[in-house]
């Protein structure tokens, strides 16, 4: 059987082009790989075609939208959800413009196709006693209470994501005045974020514990599981949010979903709120556009009620005059009878 064109073409996408040229994470290469396996299972189950015979020419505009229309309304996905399967077509048609030339108007016409537009949910993060709750949950008595103690300060402390905690390496530490670390995010992009002096000190003392600080120990997972592998994003999703319904016991402003991304918003809240400059916090977040680091302050509210209350509060605040109209008597008068 003679290979079609468009195997050679996501062949290519997902394996030389991404990993080599884009230097996609391996989580990019994942996501956008489910995305073409949800595609061909659509073509296959739906559409009728089997997988070995879908070419180039079946990728056609109006079947990528039937598709995302299918992933909205059969499979209950969100329009954000769509919106990234979108993404990743895109990506393979703009690969494909470059290799493939007669597929140039087909590929032009999947670009062309809009992300939906969905109403964007206000940034769930906790407030400080909030926060201070939950990180007093993990039992410091034993060894992975204290692991979970270090894991979820740090997590806080670096606004970091899920999966740039999770490949932190003990090399990737300094103890050492200027404490810091070194994290890698989307795009293979590197940040060094400070650690607060408390911070610190739980990590000098979990380092130790666990005999990270032994120079053979450069390589291994700060956090890892029982197997000594790096703790998987399950694992961390599942430790904290056992942790925050236990604090949700004697708190009622926890919010029934706690993810690591909540301790990255609250972060970034907090920052805020402490008047630190946006530039700081997008460069500690390791956010490539400022607009997603104004999220933080468009979302907060009582910032924004404070700022009012100072302007209205100031002896240079303009004062609103009364119409002049309401000084005619006459035109009072008529007005009333009406």
């Amino acid at each position: 059987m003679t290979p079609t064109d468009f195997a050679g073409h996501l062949t290519g996408f997902l394996t030389a082009y991404l990993a080599g040229q884009r230097n996609a994470s391996p989580n990019t290469i994942r996501s956008y790989r489910d995305t073409f396996l949800l595609l061909l299972r659509y073509l296959r189950d739906v559409g009728g075609l089997p997988v070995e015979k879908i070419t180039m020419a079946t990728l056609a505009a109006p079947t990528i939208v039937a598709f995302l229309e299918h992933l909205l309304t059969e499979r209950q996905c969100s329009p954000r959800t769509c919106n990234q399967r979108l993404a990743a077509i895109h990506a393979f048609a703009r690969y494909v413009q470059g290799e493939a030339p007669e597929c140039l108007l087909a590929m032009q016409r999947i670009l062309a196709i809009p992300p939906r537009r969905f109403a964007r949910k206000p940034v769930a993060y906790l407030e400080a006693a909030d926060l201070g709750a939950v990180l007093a949950q993990p039992d410091a008595s034993s060894a992975t209470g204290r692991r979970d103690a270090v894991l979820l300060s740090v997590l806080y402390d670096t606004g970091a994501r899920c999966q740039e905690l999770l490949d932190l390496r003990v090399q990737h530490v300094r103890l050492d005045a200027p404490a810091q670390v070194r994290l890698t995010g989307k795009g293979r992009k590197t940040r060094i974020v400070p650690l607060m002096p408390s911070t610190v000190a739980l990590l000098r003392g979990y380092l130790e514990a666990q005999r990270l600080l032994e120079p053979d120990a450069a390589d291994r997972p700060v956090f890892a599981g029982r197997t000594g592998s790096p703790m998987s994003r399950s694992g961390l999703r599942y430790l904290l949010a056992k942790h925050a319904r236990s604090a949700a016991n004697s708190r009622t402003g926890i919010p029934s979903k706690v993810g690591p991304h909540t301790l990255r918003h609250s972060k970034a809240m907090h920052m805020l709120q402490a008047g630190v400059p946006l530039v700081i916090i997008r460069d500690i977040l390791g956010h490539v556009d400022m607009k997603t680091t104004e999220v933080y302050a468009r979302a907060d509210l009582e910032m924004k009620r404070r700022a009012l209350e100072t302007t209205a509060k100031s002896p240079n605040a303009p004062t609103t005059p009364s119409p002049s109209w309401r000084e005619n008597r006459e035109l009072m008068a008529w007005l009333t009878t009406l």
